[in-house]
């Protein structure tokens, strides 16, 4: 709406500016006619220039516009006074619209936010506020209707639309028992779901605050315009003033009038216009396309970071691989049964949301009775600790076994191996196996494609299932069995081996993983299925779980810095091209406005390629 009403503005004030230019006009009606123009088309300016002024803000481009204008017309050059403020308002709708789209690119994400959740009550369903729903409490989400929070299917089935969280248009099936995530369009049938999260630790919620911040943390390349444009306005005032007055007393026979115009057309110029909104609006671009694609970058200067990334490190359960584990193999040792020992190690795995050891618990004959379970203790990067019917439990790797003083034999290679012992006794192994997600070998090829340096892979795996996945996706190093303190450390080695100007990135998706993704140069987390730790402690988070999204972010930060490097580059070339013409009096302010709003348009068009992300 204001868009389209300063377009009517522009369009009048043309027309009038047209009549003004044509009607036979002279002395003071033909001033009085110009300013009218002028009013209608500029009064905004003049407003702002001297609203910024009292807030002490004095140098910026309303000043130079209201300066540059109002001296043309000291100087009896209405025409090239009012056809500047009105060549300058037509930029100013221009980048207006450029910026809009931008922020609409974004902000559709907003519309994920849902308005209600509906709960069952006395057999009607009631319309609740999604903040007062609790963990555990069942909902009702009808066909076209938005899932507000996150949870798992009770009952019913049904196609999701995810094309708001992830880019992809293709519906998503869903049954009874299978997780979905709030944000979520609900196509054809009813659903019932039970909880999991409350709407503060939502993945709408978390959306929809990384997007909110997402403009908070700056690039360098901005950071760099902002302080430019600081010294660079109140320079080319200074310059302007010199230009004015020392000429005209040094050189005889050159009047103050002709310098004093010369110092307008230079303000004109000068404007910073093209540099202080192009840069900024390329950065808005890049994330506005990567949010299109279900990639979230929670700032600029992360964007810029990943066009510079040289070495990508990858943890491997569940970023590299499924996460969606089987029991294949179950060795009890003498004097248990496998349905025995299955049963203990689900019941000791029973409280943790690891991917293994949900796995173990699907592969449990009976359901669990959770009450049979206490003091459970769960330690990172090792096993967990449980009381079963009075029993100690431990089930874990084997540093797990050794810390206890338990000796088993090394487990089958290929997959992660589960031991488990009661009471200080070894109870036997289970060889549980994971899938390598489709496109994990096309990510890292892509990432070759994408002249990244080396891939490597950090994992608590086994070195055997470690080497396995690593040799089938290409990755160039691994390091296997490591805790996450050890990925930190191997982080930081890392650091020590990269060029100047690149830069490290990790991809995760665990709780283990945070320390690692908060230490990277660049944190990426998968976020479709991912801790919420995980995606608080990363810096780009993929909505997908696909890895090769990761190819496509590293491909839409390295087009949004051509960009910005283009942007930089042709407006102060062209700035100080024309600075110069106007300080000899070999332009005038016809030629300023086209240096100042013509330089500004091109560059927005410029910068509103960074909306379309490149051909993945």
């Amino acid at each position: 709406m204001k868009q389209k009403r300063m377009l009517i503005r522009i369009l009048i004030s043309a027309a009038a500016f047209i009549v003004a230019w044509l009607l036979p006009l002279e002395g003071i009606a033909q001033l009085i006619v110009y300013l009218a123009v002028y009013a209608l088309i500029g009064w905004d300016v003049l407003w702002r220039a001297v609203r910024n002024i009292a807030h002490g803000q004095v140098f910026d481009e309303n000043f130079l516009m209201t300066v540059a204008t109002i001296g043309a017309f000291c100087l009896q050059e209405y025409r090239e006074a009012v056809a500047v403020m009105l060549f300058y308002q037509v930029g100013e709708l221009f980048q207006s619209y450029a910026v809009g789209r931008s922020r609409r690119s974004i902000a559709s994400l907003m519309d994920i936010r849902p308005d209600y959740a509906n709960v069952e009550e006395n057999g009607e369903l009631v319309r609740r506020d999604p903040e007062e729903i609790a963990v555990g409490q069942s909902i009702v989400v009808l066909p076209g209707e938005r899932v507000p929070l996150d949870g798992t299917v009770e009952a019913g089935h049904s196609s999701l639309d995810t094309s708001a969280l992830t880019g992809e248009p293709v519906p998503r099936d869903v049954k009874k028992g299978e997780a979905v995530i709030s944000g979520c369009v609900n196509l054809t049938g009813r659903l019932q779901i039970r909880v999991s999260r409350a709407y503060g630790e939502s993945t709408v919620a978390r959306i929809l605050d990384l997007v909110e911040n997402s403009t908070a943390q700056k690039a360098r390349a901005e950071n760099f315009i902002t302080r430019f444009a600081r010294v660079y306005t109140p320079a080319v005032v200074i310059a302007a003033v010199l230009l004015a007055v020392v000429p005209p007393l040094f050189l005889p026979g050159h009047p103050f009038g002709d310098w004093i115009f010369r110092a307008l057309t230079f303000l004109v110029i000068s404007c910073p216009c093209a540099l202080v909104i192009s840069v900024p609006l390329s950065f808005f671009g890049g994330i506005g396309g990567a949010s299109r694609k279900g990639v979230l970058v929670k700032g600029s200067n992360y964007l810029e970071a990943m066009s510079r990334a040289e070495i990508v490190v990858f943890d491997k359960t569940g970023t590299l691989t499924k996460g969606s584990f089987t029991v294949t193999q179950v060795e009890p040792a003498p004097g248990w049964s496998r349905e025995e020992l299955v049963e203990l190690a689900a019941y000791a795995e029973s409280q943790s949301l690891h991917p293994i050891a949900q796995s173990i618990q699907k592969a449990a004959s009976a359901s669990l009775q959770l009450s049979r379970v206490q003091e459970v203790e769960e330690r990172a990067g090792y096993g967990v600790r449980a009381r079963v019917d009075g029993r100690t439990v431990l089930a874990g790797n084997r540093r797990w076994m050794e810390q206890a003083g338990i000796s088993c034999e090394d487990g089958p290679a290929g997959g992660t191996t589960v031991y488990v012992a009661v009471d200080g006794v070894y109870a036997g192994r289970l060889l549980i196996e994971d899938e390598l997600k489709e496109d994990a070998a096309r990510a890292v090829a892509g990432l070759k494609e994408a002249r990244v340096r080396e891939t490597v892979m950090l994992t608590g795996d086994s070195r055997a299932a470690a080497e396995k996945a690593a040799k089938q996706v290409g990755i160039d190093r691994l390091y296997a069995g490591l805790l996450p303190g050890d990925k930190v450390e191997k982080i930081e080695e890392l650091f020590r081996e990269k060029t100047p100007g690149g830069q490290v990135v990790f991809v995760g998706d665990g709780i283990n993983d945070a320390p690692v993704l908060a230490r990277a140069d660049v944190g990426v987390a998968m976020g479709g299925l991912g801790s919420v730790a995980a995606i608080e402690a990363a810096d780009v988070v993929i909505m997908t779980d696909e890895p090769g999204k990761l190819v496509t972010a590293i491909r839409i930060a390295r087009k949004t810095m051509r960009i910005v490097r283009q942007n930089i580059v042709f407006a102060l070339g062209v700035k100080a091209v024309v600075l110069v013409l106007g300080a000899l009096g070999m332009t005038n302010l016809w030629a300023a406005v086209f240096a100042d709003v013509g330089v500004s348009v091109i560059a927005i068009c410029n910068a509103i390629r960074a909306l379309r992300p490149p051909k993945e």
